[in-house]
């Protein structure tokens, strides 16, 4: 039994006032993962939060939530979760994991494990039986992470195009709610 203090970490649907707290998650990740590039300099971190804000308190459909893992009070990450849009799912059966991020001054601390678990809870509680989850096809430490939590690739890819010609390559990964 362990006598020692205990990390106060959890995972819960996101409020409106935790759209600063994304953002600042989300714009940690993107400098990261694509440098300091003009384009996301250029953001303005109040009207990101305000679409944050904006899916949290008007989204599109009721089963698109927004999760955030906490350490105390401070956001360390979030996962968007929502009806799977790709022309081959069943937006009854099938829900998405579209945008999974944590800190990455906080990563490897269990953040990522928490919110994947509430974010599969979740889609489970809206009567999802599949969940897809698209994954960037280099990012080998997020796809290992995914695939060592029990998902598979199916055979789906797809390039994305971004606004300076640049192309993100994915692949779509998926695993049974039932």
């Amino acid at each position: 039994m362990s006598t020692g203090p205990t990390a106060d970490v959890s995972a819960r649907l996101a409020w409106p006032d935790d759209a600063p707290a994304i953002v600042r998650v989300q714009l940690a990740r993107w400098r990261e993962a694509f440098g300091a590039i003009p384009e996301i300099a250029a953001l303005d971190p109040d009207e990101l939060a305000e679409r944050w804000t904006s899916i949290l308190t008007s989204p599109k459909d009721a089963r698109v939530r927004l999760l955030v893992a906490l350490e105390r009070a401070d956001v360390r990450g979030y996962a968007l979760v929502h009806p799977s849009y790709d022309p081959d799912s069943d937006q009854v059966a099938d829900g998405e994991i579209g945008d999974f991020v944590v800190d990455p001054a906080h990563q490897r601390q269990g953040h990522g494990s928490r919110l994947l678990q509430a974010a599969v809870d979740t889609l489970v509680a809206d009567r999802f039986t599949r969940a897809v989850w698209w994954v960037g096809s280099t990012d080998d430490v997020l796809r290992r992470f995914v695939t060592e939590s029990g998902w598979e690739p199916d055979g789906a890819h797809r390039e994305l195009a971004g606004e300076s010609g640049e192309t993100l390559k994915q692949v779509r990964l998926h695993t049974s709610l039932a």
